[in-house]
């Protein structure tokens, strides 16, 4: 009996025991939500007036608030040491809020990482779990609409 109360008042504990939820970027936006086509860089090199993050007012997916979630994405780096990276953007795609204008705030997650990403692990894709929170941050580089803080990041495999 002991053990069994042991055993029950750690999981309630480490709630990171559940597992998590594997999600794409397109669970990020409601039903009926449709987000502009990405622009390649060319138009913006061309259309610098059209340089900056649009749909400010993007619908977020308020049912995903608390869920333990697993997604992959790309690493815009915001804060870290001289090793690595402990607060970034996610992304969707290669290049956004540095060479293209940021998608709208419900393609972004601001992610805390208290472990950091080391440095070279951050020019890829890698995959980030945590427990995401819906909740709207703006930034120097964008607004965003979800927010984590991470229980681990690895690269894409």
């Amino acid at each position: 009996m002991k053990k069994l109360l042991a055993v029950v008042l750690l999981m309630l504990t480490f709630p990171s025991f559940a597992a998590a939820e594997k999600i794409g970027w397109k669970d990020l936006i409601p039903e009926g939500f449709t987000p502009p086509p990405v622009k390649p860089q060319s138009y913006y090199d061309a259309n610098p007036e059209e340089d900056r993050q649009t749909n400010l007012d993007a619908p977020v997916v308020e049912a995903l608030d608390g869920k333990k979630v697993r997604i992959p994405g790309y690493v815009v780096q915001l804060e870290g040491d001289a090793d690595k990276v402990t607060e970034f953007l996610l992304v969707p795609y290669f290049g956004a809020c540095i060479h293209v204008p940021p998608p709208p705030p419900n393609q972004i997650i601001h992610v805390q990482y208290e472990e950091g990403v080391p440095y070279e692990n951050t020019y890829d894709a890698v995959w980030i779990e945590g427990t995401i929170k819906v909740e709207r941050k703006e930034g120097e580089l964008a607004v965003v609409g979800y927010q984590m803080d991470a229980d681990s990041v690895e690269v894409y495999n």
